[in-house]
């Protein structure tokens, strides 16, 4: 039995690093990260498991995959809540996962989350000024006056009038307007890194558009670098930079937003593509997300590829080895045996 399971761990070791970039290129790498909880009947979820990931300064990194792929769990991640069982976060230098408990508060300031629920994110009890003056009194400055000027340029940056919003409570506003206001609240510390976590996916399309050229805005203004996670890969293709596909907790794929929509090299980020809808009542539905099955349990997933049990090209090697990954292009990595494109070389 113990050697069973260490052939399995063997397999599952990770997906590789020949996507990551030199340390001293990039603002934030994570390498080999693993988060897992605890089930019922002492079984364990492995939400993420050995994920390697960069972010350069001032890039946008769009993280992309179906809902339970463990993208938000990355993010959370990220910032240490809560902390990966294993695996390392590097932020400027810093490895957030070796700090004290004072160290990483300190560090996590420049590191900031937007969430996808902009109304619960924000205590209703509490005046606008307050919620979004909050971080200013635990970390300053600690006068008033000064508090209420940030949190006026603050309001003003992300398109609200202070005069008007800065007394009311979150239940006067609309959705797209408290997802301002929290955008407003995650700058006031004047952060290097925000963290998205499918920051439009509750507002409507309209709205959706105005939050995202407004984050494009900021992210020029302020300097920012983003991680922005979503399923709606047509979302993410207009704000990133670099793209990765994440499928039951391992990385399928990453490119350059472009090169994936073009050249999707792994099945499942083509299966992705295809269910995109298509505006247009005579379009015929698309099935292929429903032939392709459902995803296996995170509690128990498939050895190997572990997108096998629903793929079209998956052979015996799938369920023995797990891919790694490689570059099969300039810029273009994937963790696949049989890629849809030809591997460069």
């Amino acid at each position: 039995t113990g050697r069973s399971s260490g052939w399995r761990d063997r397999l599952m070791a990770g997906s590789g690093k020949a996507h990551l970039r030199p340390a001293d290129e990039v603002l934030i790498q994570v390498e080999d990260l693993v988060v897992e909880f605890p089930a019922a009947k002492k079984r364990t979820v492995k939400a993420v498991s050995g994920i390697s990931l960069d972010v350069k300064a001032g890039e946008t990194l769009g993280l992309v995959g179906e809902s339970g792929c463990g993208k938000s769990t990355v993010a959370r991640s990220l910032i240490q809540l809560p902390p990966p069982k294993s695996g390392s976060v590097v932020l400027d230098g810093v490895e957030l996962t070796e700090l004290s408990e004072r160290e990483l508060r300190t560090h996590r300031t420049g590191l900031q989350m937007i969430f996808q629920d902009p109304i619960s994110s924000l205590n209703p009890r509490r005046r606008v000024a307050d919620v979004i003056a909050e971080p200013l009194r635990v970390w300053g400055p600690h006068d008033e006056n000064e508090q209420a000027e940030i949190v006026d340029r603050m309001l003003h940056a992300v398109g609200l009038d202070p005069e008007v919003a800065r007394d009311k409570r979150p239940h006067e506003f609309s959705g797209g307007q408290c997802q301002r206001i929290s955008i407003a609240r995650s700058l006031v510390l004047g952060p290097r890194v925000l963290i998205c976590d499918e920051p439009v996916s509750a507002l409507d399309v309209s709205v959706q558009a105005q939050i995202l050229n407004l984050l494009r805005d900021l992210k020029a203004e302020y300097g920012l670098t983003l991680v922005f996670i979503a399923h709606d890969l047509a979302v993410v293709k207009n704000v990133s930079d670099r793209v990765a596909v994440m499928y039951l907790g391992k990385l399928c794929e990453v490119a350059e937003p472009d090169k994936l929509f073009s050249d999707a090299a792994h099945p499942y980020t083509a299966l992705l593509l295809e269910s995109i809808p298509e505006p247009d009542p005579a379009v015929a539905i698309d099935v292929s997300m429903d032939q392709a099955g459902e995803i296996p349990s995170s509690i128990d997933p498939p050895s190997g590829c572990r997108f096998r049990t629903r793929c079209t090209q998956a052979s015996e090697r799938c369920a023995d080895e797990e891919p790694q990954m490689r570059e099969v292009s300039a810029g273009h990595y994937v963790a696949c045996h049989h890629p849809l494109v030809a591997v460069a070389g």
